[in-house]
């Protein structure tokens, strides 16, 4: 852990929110006014050839700002929380040393906390036992019970079952392969680590337009990237050899233009199911931010509002400006 004060730590002001809330476009007219760069916080667009599923900043939006950990590795190879937790910090030691402010930008919380408080130890994959959760998980729901592995999950480690949606398979599973390899429950190595690994003097805002803005802005973004080629895009990554099979490719949005190109589906539905899920995950991302104690609610219309915040934050850091916020 640092030795720092807290505000002598270098200021990182995360940006987060539910997909489709305005991450993007907020973070790059912050990145303009504050001299910053953008560290990427979702786990998705760290995968090239995935750029309309995923929401990537286009070319001439990351030309206007710099990007950080965008196009990292292709999607049939294996990038975890540590790894990015590690480029992350190096990214933004980077951008620190040049005197310049560091937005981590992104809806994955796994990410964003691994980079501001470092992870549990002891967290290190295990394929093998992994697989064999994965199978039994199988098993389960071929037999009509989809929901075995969330069961013993709430009989091992109730704490933290409490934060992943029943129907979370991959969440489900690791957390159990956590507790399993381990012989603790996450819940209980989370308090007795502390996540004291902080470095940095953090602004955590979480961009919320409102459940049925948000609603109306997810159906029409999804539309939008069915329009500009979806579709296609899902074709050049199975061209490339990057199969369904993969974790990449069972995406929102992704997952749903497989059973197009096998001629399962008609576009029109996988569009109507792609904005219902896409919808029911991010309310579950809303539900999550609102348990962040940290983070602090804003509206994402409101640009000047969110760049006072900012201000504020940064001048607070200053040990001059410190002490003009408490001279008055």
């Amino acid at each position: 852990m640092s030795e720092r004060s807290p505000s002598a730590r270098p200021p990182v002001v995360v940006v987060t929110g539910p997909t489709s809330a305005g991450k993007t476009r907020t973070a790059i007219e912050l990145a303009l006014r504050f001299d910053a760069e953008i560290v990427n916080a979702d786990s998705m667009q760290v995968y090239r050839f995935m750029d309309l599923g995923t929401a990537k900043p286009t070319l001439e939006q990351r030309a206007r700002a710099p990007h950080h950990l965008i196009d990292v590795v292709a999607p049939d190879e294996r990038y975890s929380a540590g790894r990015y937790a590690a480029e992350a910090r190096a990214a933004a030691a980077r951008i620190h040393a040049a005197g310049r402010c560091v937005l981590l930008v992104g809806g994955t919380g796994l990410y964003i906390r691994a980079c501001l408080e470092g992870l549990l130890p002891g967290g290190a994959a295990h394929p093998g036992l992994r697989a064999e959760l994965e199978a039994e998980h199988a098993r389960a729901a071929a037999a009509g019970d989809p929901e075995r592995l969330y069961r013993r999950l709430l009989d091992l480690d109730p704490a933290t079952a409490e934060g992943i949606h029943a129907h979370d398979v991959r969440r489900t599973v690791r957390a159990l392969e956590l507790c399993l390899a381990s012989g603790a429950p996450a819940s209980e190595r989370r308090r007795a680590h502390g996540f004291a690994d902080r470095p940095y003097r953090v602004l955590h805002l979480a961009l919320d337009p409102g459940r049925t803005a948000l609603d109306e802005r997810i159906d029409a973004y999804c539309r939008e990237m069915v329009e500009r080629g979806l579709l296609q895009e899902v074709r050049a990554l199975r061209a490339r050899g990057f199969g369904p099979e993969l974790r990449p490719m069972g995406a929102l949005g992704y997952r749903h233009m497989q059973p197009v190109l096998e001629g399962r589906a008609t576009l029109a539905d996988a569009l109507r199911d792609m904005q219902r899920d896409t919808r029911h995950f991010a309310r579950r991302q809303r539900t999550w931010l609102r348990k962040v104690p940290e983070a602090i609610g804003v509206d994402p219309g409101d640009l000047e509002g969110i760049a006072r915040r900012v201000e504020a934050f940064l001048r607070a850091g200053n040990v001059d400006g410190a002490q003009a916020v408490e001279a008055r």
